[in-house]
């Protein structure tokens, strides 16, 4: 079993070096620039944004409010992938990659207003009143091609099982069970208790729970790396300056960590995908259901994620990994999982039950939020009477339970490289969809946002889903 396991690791080690080689790399960063110059700088609408996701405005259509909605987002990007992810980054491309995945999140920002956009002005309601949108409409609606949806719709599924589910199961059952010496099965059915109990409640009780959990895990998070950051003072300079160098020439540093561009820029911008999602296409799926005024309005407030996510977590994440690498010298140890461990225990005493209990509700919230993409999608593939649909997303959720606890056991440097090849396939249909709806995107943001209409409400009122399948039928 364990030569099989390895050989599958080889595969997608080997996948991975082809699908992440330049021409992923260009489109996805590519596409980030492109929209961040064609949009003046969406970045520096970063206060406003912030401004907006804590507004209420109960006069306008939509199932959650924009704070609710970008709470769920965040709590589908911020998982695993803040800590471990960053720290398999590291130690596959060097130190480096921090940078790599920093400039994604900076960048990403544009992409990620854009993603929102499209998701708000393409969404669709149902005869029960329900707000669904995603990049799957964006080209059922404004490219008119709907077999891409589905097939976004496929690769989304299957990236919900792999990165929303197994991937954060299993990073969190690792350090949990090295921190408390308790067993990965015990973890993984608390954790499966815990998911089981909530996605019973749906989209609303999901959303309710993710608004309470984010900031609080968030901030408890960042506090820790403060504390960190204070006792690395003295290797911090060396640090930042390592991951600067190292982003572009070969580095090489305690443990036999080598980066060098190529390597740091393929591990930085896959894991950054991985945790912005800017590009990923899943953001725009909860956005769509925001009680918002104008797609604008939303695309402000979810632009502001990857800065949370990438801009500072991820960022901070990446220079305590570093610099207690160069702390520990020849001491370092390979392996994502003891190097997140020996970082975070220079805290004395509480330092690794911070990490234990961060990753844990970073888990928990990412797989609740990818639970709400995947039964979506269920609905956009399958259209038909509630009840099948009802049915078939119920198979789902009782399998979503199953993999929770499963995805505990499989080796984590496996489950990344899976992670990291799906991912691949959910973005490249969604970056197309924001290049060929460019120009509606700069329309949209000229009128709203450059024109100084942020506060009206859009006229056109999202039609029934069933309507834009009956003329799709009526024009074929």
């Amino acid at each position: 079993m364990s030569d099989f396991t390895a050989s599958l690791n080889n595969f997608f080690n080997s996948v991975n070096g082809f699908i992440w080689g330049w021409p992923m790399l260009l489109l996805l960063l590519g596409t980030h620039l492109f929209m961040t110059l064609r949009l003046r700088f969406p970045q520096r609408h970063l206060l406003k944004g912030i401004r907006l996701s804590v507004s209420r405005d109960s006069q306008v259509n939509g199932d959650v409010n924009p704070f609710a909605a970008l709470a769920t987002s965040l709590a589908g990007q911020i998982g695993t992938g803040n800590i471990v992810g960053v720290a398999t980054a590291v130690l596959a491309g060097g130190p480096g990659a921090v940078l790599w995945c920093w400039l994604t999140g900076i960048f990403g920002m544009a992409t990620k207003y854009c993603e929102a956009l499209l998701g708000v002005k393409y969404r669709v309601r149902t005869h029960d009143g329900q707000m669904l949108g995603g990049p799957m409409y964006a080209w059922e609606r404004g490219l008119g091609h709907r077999w891409v949806g589905i097939l976004f719709a496929i690769f989304t599924l299957f990236c919900s099982f792999g990165l929303g589910n197994v991937l954060q199961g299993n990073a969190v059952a690792e350090v949990v069970g090295e921190t408390y010496h308790i067993s990965t099965y015990t973890t993984a059915a608390v954790l499966t208790v815990f998911v089981g109990a909530v996605i019973l409640f749906g989209l609303k009780g999901i959303t309710e729970v993710c608004s309470r959990l984010v900031p609080l895990m968030a901030a408890f998070y960042i506090l820790g790396c403060i504390a960190l950051l204070v006792i690395n003072w003295h290797w911090l300079d060396d640090a930042v300056v390592l991951i600067f160098k190292s982003a572009f020439t070969p580095q090489a540093m305690g443990g036999g960590f080598v980066g060098g561009f190529m390597i740091a820029a393929q591990n930085g911008v896959s894991r950054g995908l991985l945790s912005n999602e800017s590009g990923l296409g899943s953001g725009p799926i909860i956005d769509a259901s925001a009680r918002t005024r104008n797609p604008v309005q939303q695309a402000l407030v979810s632009s502001t994620a990857p800065f949370w996510d990438t801009v500072i977590i991820c960022a901070l994440t990446g220079i305590i990994l570093v610099s207690s690498m160069l702390s520990l010298g020849e001491n370092g140890t390979e392996g994502a999982k003891i190097l997140t461990q020996q970082a975070f225990s220079g805290i004395p005493v509480v330092g690794s039950h911070v990490l234990a209990v961060s990753l844990f509700v970073f888990a928990a919230s990412t797989i609740l939020s990818w639970t709400c993409y995947g039964e979506k999608m269920i609905r956009y593939i399958i259209r038909g009477s509630q009840k099948t649909q009802g049915r078939i997303i119920m198979i789902y959720r009782l399998l979503w339970i199953v993999f929770t606890f499963v995805g505990a056991v499989l080796p984590l440097e496996l489950v990344w490289n899976v992670g990291t090849t799906v991912i691949a396939f959910m973005a490249v249909p969604n970056l197309l969809s924001i290049l060929l709806l460019s120009r509606v995107i700069v329309r949209e943001t000229r009128h709203y946002l450059w024109e100084n209409h942020l506060d009206e409400v859009m006229t056109e009122e999202p039609p029934l889903e069933d309507e834009i399948a009956a003329s799709r039928k009526k024009k074929g």
